[in-house]
């Protein structure tokens, strides 16, 4: 299994050990910064960075300049970490293009849930190919086949469907598919579900009887 590496970029020491600490105790190689000066020069140095964990405030260079300049060149998968927690903060990084922000004070442990996640994400070589009465989940390519010929689904369709797969037999509430689809930031109306069940069902034809309906309570794909 590969070992990511992480750099983790911040002006507190204390802050490093923190982090160094809980992430090499889950297997992965951590180096260091102090600002983000330094972060590009590491980064320039050791191509084959995995994730950066980046401090908003610190001197030299901040996170932002830093993302900027990391954004030039690479797509490198960036958590942000900052004091503050302003919606409008939040936007700007994810419009600098940042890909999880994290306000402090966290949870380490939290923290290594999502740098989990984001690694599992940007990193699909090791995911599977699922397959079903003909049904075929690419998770590497995001492509689904349904009897050899391409379904075309959306981002969130081919989501939606992967979820309900790997929840074969389990009825499901519209609440816990939007929890795991949408994720816990989504605050949209339930009967999205709806609708993109409906159009799920349309592009998979005779294999989109699989996707059930639970009266009064979601879905089961059975």
């Amino acid at each position: 299994m590969k070992k990511f590496k992480i750099l983790v970029v911040d002006d507190e020491s204390r802050m490093r050990k923190l982090l160094n600490d809980f992430l090499s105790a889950n297997n992965y190689e951590i180096l260091e910064a102090e600002n983000g000066q330094k972060a590009l020069d590491i980064f320039e140095e050791n191509k084959d960075i995995s994730l950066i964990l980046l401090d908003v405030m610190m001197p030299v260079l901040d996170g932002w300049a830093t993302l900027r300049e990391l954004r030039k060149t690479s797509k490198v998968p960036v958590i942000m970490l900052t004091a503050r927690g302003e919606e409008r903060d939040e936007l700007f990084g994810f419009e600098l293009g940042v890909d999880e922000y994290i306000s402090k004070p966290f949870s380490p442990k939290i923290l290594v849930a999502r740098v989990e996640a984001l690694l599992a994400r940007c990193y699909p070589e090791n995911k599977e190919i699922t397959e079903f009465d003909g049904i075929v989940i690419d998770e590497a390519a995001h492509v689904v086949t349904i009897d050899g010929q391409n379904a075309d689904l959306s981002m969130k369709e081919f989501e939606l469907l992967q979820y309900l797969i790997s929840n074969k037999g389990v009825a499901l509430s519209r609440e816990k598919i939007l929890n795991n689809v949408w994720n816990y930031d989504y605050y949209g109306d339930s009967r999205t579900i709806d609708s993109h069940i409906k159009k799920l069902r349309k592009k998979m034809g005779k294999k989109g009887e699989h996707i059930q309906t639970i009266r009064g309570l979601g879905y089961k794909f059975e």
